[in-house]
């Protein structure tokens, strides 16, 4: 197994994800919906733009700085908001938001979190988004924006792309439950895993630490993940209540999981001032369009009314530029940083966000360019790749 150090890129980090964990967990990081063409689309998607570089400019100083969701960030990515951390890292949440703060990015918190929105605040001063749905229970909703105004969260960020659960059928084969339960089918995965099983001895509390309080479903024994999740969403949200939570947050208020111009445009008609344009990572609608390639029809849709965050598919630096250059205000990652802190906690996080900002500001350099800011469509050429299968 490589060491952290040895990893040097997030396919490396994933390498190592992958020896560290037991197969359920890894697969849950890992894994998309169906047939999980959208989750390699995502990726695959990045390589139908080329970079134009230009050349002679002074590129002695690479500024990465970025304005979004109201705050300063010294890098146009952060950590996408991904539940249940505990289930990959005994340092769970609390390692990767010290890993933001110290690159000086945000750090993005779920609902679904294995920590307290309240730790998280206490854990760093670093700018934070919390990542909410809107439940059944409405209470439970209205009561975590005032936790968020109270523990100083910069932005709150409605998921709307999760009605219920998408098929992932990698969980279903390999046994994710929640909380993790061990059975002869996946023993000897468990029982090879020793630092994390060594780690589950010492803190074997998987609970939902934001929802607990309220809604105890995993205190009734495990439970097949797809069923926890279709149990507590609603799929009887609408614009209607994504307006009504704008106005009860009255802040920087993000909408994940569009991907239309004409739900662009209807998200700032109720309030948003962001969306971030993602498919949930390929891992809900199997089919659904990758977040690059919806970059410019939705700016061209809403022009400067919303800023533009790219989430999905992310695997190389050069693949936030291609997203800044199609006129996206940031990016945010999941997996990447996940497959970090499987691979080391905290260390692994703050592994990835070297390997991608180092990749950045090289390819910057080679691209001509010293800021982020300067980053256009001049900068990109489209020509679109086809992929062959294994058959063709």
């Amino acid at each position: 197994m490589p060491s952290l150090s040895q990893c040097h890129n997030i396919s490396d980090l994933r390498k190592r994800a992958k020896r560290k964990l037991p197969a359920p967990m890894f697969h849950y990081i890992d894994g998309g919906a169906d047939d999980e063409w959208s989750m390699r689309r995502n990726t695959q998607a990045f390589d139908d733009y080329e970079l134009l570089p230009s050349y002679l400019r002074n590129v002695d100083k690479i500024d990465l700085t970025t304005h979004v969701l109201g705050t300063e960030l010294q890098l146009p990515f952060f950590l996408s908001p991904t539940g249940m951390s505990r289930l990959f890292h005994h340092e769970k949440e609390l390692g990767a938001c010290r890993a933001a703060d110290t690159f000086g990015t945000l750090y993005g918190l779920s609902t679904m979190a294995t920590t307290s929105l309240e730790d998280v605040a206490a854990e760093t001063p670093g700018p934070k988004m919390f990542q909410i749905y809107i439940l059944k229970d409405r209470e439970l909703t209205r009561e975590f924006v005032q936790r968020c105004k109270h523990s100083g969260y910069q932005a709150l960020c409605l998921t709307v792309d999760t009605p219920l659960a998408g098929n992932r059928e990698r969980d279903l084969y390999n046994g994710m439950t929640m909380p993790p339960r061990i059975t002869p089918r996946n023993l000897l995965s468990y029982g090879t895993s020793f630092e994390w099983l060594y780690n589950l001895t010492r803190d074997s509390d998987f609970r939902l630490a934001n929802v607990i309080h309220r809604v105890d479903a995993l205190g009734q024994g495990a439970m097949a993940l797809i069923d926890y999740v279709n149990s507590q969403f609603d799929r009887t949200v609408t614009w209607e209540d994504a307006a009504w939570l704008a106005e009860q947050w009255d802040g920087p208020f993000v909408i994940k999981g569009l991907q239309t111009p004409e739900d662009a445009r209807r998200a700032a008609d109720i309030g948003a001032t962001a969306l971030m344009i993602s498919n949930h990572g390929g891992r809900q609608l199997e089919g659904a369009p990758a977040p690059i390639d919806c970059i410019a029809p939705i700016r061209e849709a809403v022009g400067n009314r919303l800023e533009l965050i790219v989430d999905g598919g992310i695997r190389r630096g050069v693949h936030i530029i291609k997203a800044l250059a199609q006129g996206a205000d940031a990016c945010s990652i999941g997996r990447p940083y996940l497959y970090g802190l499987a691979s080391g906690g905290e260390r692994g996080v703050e592994r990835a966000l070297t390997l991608l900002k180092t990749e950045i500001e090289r390819s910057m350099a080679l691209l001509g360019v010293s800021s982020v800011t300067d980053l256009g469509a001049e900068h990109l050429q489209y020509r679109p790749t086809r992929y062959t299968s294994a058959s063709d």
